[in-house]
């Protein structure tokens, strides 16, 4: 540990820090900037994040539109904390020196308005087609270029990762897919026809499509992460195996881990 007053130099490695805008984050910040000597965060490369599980993504897509993955170390300064270690101000460099590397890949969502618009954008977690008004939507499920449910009546659908298994999925009684799988689920969101249809399990190299049925007087929008679109026509779903992310995770509680561990929670 460094001695009074003395801060420890993590410049020599190259780490960042960064921090939600929230009191609990930048009071963490604030202690580890007095502990810690750290690399401006252009110049790091890798980055430690305060914050909970929203600001991690916040970091993770700002790489991504930025074209600029960087491994992230986040400590949790949030609420529930799933992306995030355990907040700890001591011995910061070993846990990122012997920290378990977490890759994921995102969802390339394109989603084309009724009026002809076309927007990308990527999703760590899901992409969700959901209704905007009291009308249930009308969705054909288009899987690998064949029609594969030429009707979906609910409340919506959704593309998850592994790594989103355990969130908006999870609720809507998807299944958890372990981090390895290299699986998507499809998961209805309160279906009413077919009623007993609980979506499917498809590997991640599958392209799928969504088309919306009466899309004027059954309007959907699409979510990529916090991403919304507004009356989409079609939305086209694929995994973007070339921009993968890295997470650091203390090994004893790693994403991996957490997933798996997920099924026997009650």
């Amino acid at each position: 540990m460094a001695g009074e007053g003395v801060r420890q130099d993590l410049t020599s490695s190259r780490i960042g820090l960064l921090s939600s805008p929230t009191p609990v984050a930048k009071a963490a910040e604030d202690m580890l900037r007095r502990r810690y000597q750290w690399s401006a965060v252009d110049d790091a490369d890798i980055l430690v994040a305060l914050g909970g599980d929203g600001f991690m993504l916040q970091t993770l897509h700002q790489m991504l539109e930025g074209g600029r993955s960087r491994p992230v170390f986040g400590m949790n300064r949030g609420t529930v904390g799933f992306l995030m270690n355990e907040w700890r101000l001591d011995q910061l460099a070993e846990r990122i020196a012997t920290a378990k590397a977490i890759r994921v890949a995102p969802l390339e969502m394109v989603a084309t308005t009724v009026s002809g618009e076309t927007f990308v954008h990527a999703a760590i977690n899901e992409v969700s087609l959901l209704r905007e008004t009291r009308q249930t939507a009308k969705i054909e499920v288009l899987v690998n270029g064949r029609v594969a449910m030429p009707e979906l009546a609910c409340d919506g659908v959704l593309v998850a990762t592994p790594a989103g298994s355990t969130a908006y999925n999870l609720s809507a009684r998807g299944p958890i897919l372990p981090l390895q799988a290299k699986m998507l689920a499809l998961t209805p969101i309160s279906p009413f026809r077919p009623r007993r249809w609980s979506g499917a399990i498809l590997p991640d190299d599958t392209a799928m499509c969504f088309r919306v049925l009466e899309p004027e007087n059954r309007p959907v929008s699409a979510v990529a992460d916090q991403f919304e679109v507004r009356d989409v026509a079609k939305v086209d779903v694929t995994l973007d195996r070339e921009r993968s992310l890295t997470l650091l995770f203390d090994p004893e509680h790693a994403l991996d881990d957490r997933i798996a561990m997920e099924q026997f929670t009650t």
